[in-house]
């Protein structure tokens, strides 16, 4: 797993200073809530994610709720700072839990989390709110509970619908089972439903691809995101290529695999909102993530979970025993924090403007920035009409380069 940024000490209580406060006013909130228990780990995975040998004795899974509850109740204290809540944030606009496999535990433990949340801070009349699950952790009743409960968007792990790359993988799912959970999604009432899928993993062919695509686009989900294996620090799948046993993601395949991606998912009616995501239409992007993309606010509920508030981002304790130990001493589990100086908040915005169909702002970069831009346009990295100070845009070839955008536009 990928080691907590260095920052500075979090006090004990994670207050925030009032001026920080003040300039998240009025600023889009959302809420992230992470629940580390898988039952197996993945060979690919870093997450902060436990399997109950990893764990060990301090934390269950049924007790973890109340745990996190009572950081949300930190939270609501720490944002007030004793004034009336809608003087300081708006109402909720997204709520997500992410893990970890959150569907492991149990859809009313998921749904007490999101009352409390409405409790504490209230939640917009359009809110979104989002689970991620994996394809074998959910039934028809357990999607019904989770509608009941509020949630109205579910990202379902599908990762590929080829057998012997799932067993490469190391997913637990059976083929065929992600689409039959996305046809029970839409039947209990889900308003958005999300399918990812990972490509270039060992072995895996292009019409391993091919059939991957064509099976998550014939499931009808509104909302595809698919991801570039990345071959991460101390994995399994690290030691596995290090070794020998399994080759290293070939560039040029994930390149040429994504472009397949991107004419599949266009042809059939998904337009590409975020480098990794594409939609079928506005209303069925992910919001959530639009509201990091945008630097918006955001407090991370759970072991390892990153927040920002105006300007200022923490990030708490990785390990879940140590994170409930915290919690039961009343302090905040903050490992550590920093406040975004304008150089860190250029670099951010520029990485994940580029990464956006609406682009970037030509106009808000600085001046050495935007002599790059016509460089960068012919190039046939980005449309032309950024040229004239409107915003830039990738094209294709542009996303498939976006990290050497960034870097034009940032060294420059």
């Amino acid at each position: 797993m990928p080691a907590l940024p260095t920052g500075d000490p979090a006090p004990s209580n994670g207050r925030l200073p009032r001026a920080v406060l003040d300039r998240a006013r009025g600023v889009p909130f959302g809420i992230y809530v992470h629940v580390p228990f898988c039952q197996a780990r993945c060979g690919y995975c870093d997450f902060n994610t436990y399997t109950a040998t990893e764990l060990g004795p301090g934390v269950s899974r049924l007790g973890y709720t109340d745990t996190v509850l009572r950081e949300l109740r930190l939270a609501g204290d720490v944002l007030t700072d004793g004034d009336a809540l809608g003087d300081r944030l708006p109402p909720v606009s997204t709520v997500f839990f992410g893990g970890g496999t959150p569907t492991l535990l149990p859809a009313e433990h998921l749904g007490a989390i999101l009352d409390e949340i409405g409790e504490r801070f209230g939640l917009t009349d359009d809110v979104e709110v989002t689970t991620e699950a994996n394809p074998e952790t959910v039934t028809p009743a357990y999607l019904e509970r989770l509608r009941a409960a509020g949630f109205t968007r579910i990202s379902l792990g599908m990762q590929s619908a080829v057998p012997v790359v799932l067993a490469v993988l190391d997913r637990r799912h059976r083929a065929g089972r992600p689409e039959e959970a996305v046809a029970e999604a839409r039947a209990a009432g889900f308003e958005h439903i999300n399918l990812d899928l990972i490509y270039g993993a060992p072995h895996e062919t292009d019409a391993d691809w091919q059939a991957s695509l064509a099976a998550a686009v014939a499931a009808r989900p509104d909302h595809v995101s698919a991801y570039a294996l990345v071959v991460e620090e101390g994995t399994a799948l690290a030691r596995q290529v290090a070794q020998g046993i399994v080759p290293a993601p070939d560039d040029d395949v994930l390149a040429d695999r994504y472009v397949m991606a991107d004419e599949a998912l266009r042809a059939a009616g998904y337009d590409w909102y975020e480098i990794s995501n594409w939609a079928r239409g506005d209303d069925a992007r992910c919001r959530h993530n639009d509201l990091y993309w945008t630097g918006s606010n955001w407090w991370g509920l759970g072991p390892g979970a990153h927040s920002h508030v105006g300007g200022v981002r923490w990030w708490n304790v990785k390990h879940p025993v140590r994170y409930s130990a915290l919690i039961d001493a009343g302090q905040s589990p903050a490992a550590g924090r920093e406040t975004l100086d304008d150089e860190s908040q250029l670099l951010e915005r520029v990485m994940l403007g580029v990464r956006r169909r609406e682009g970037l702002s030509v106009l808000s970069l600085p001046e050495r920035s935007r002599a790059v831009v016509p460089q960068l346009a012919s190039w046939g990295l980005v449309d032309r009409f950024g040229m004239d100070g409107g915003r830039i845009v990738l094209t294709q070839r542009g996303r498939l380069m976006a990290d050497a955008v960034v870097k034009e536009l940032l060294v420059a």
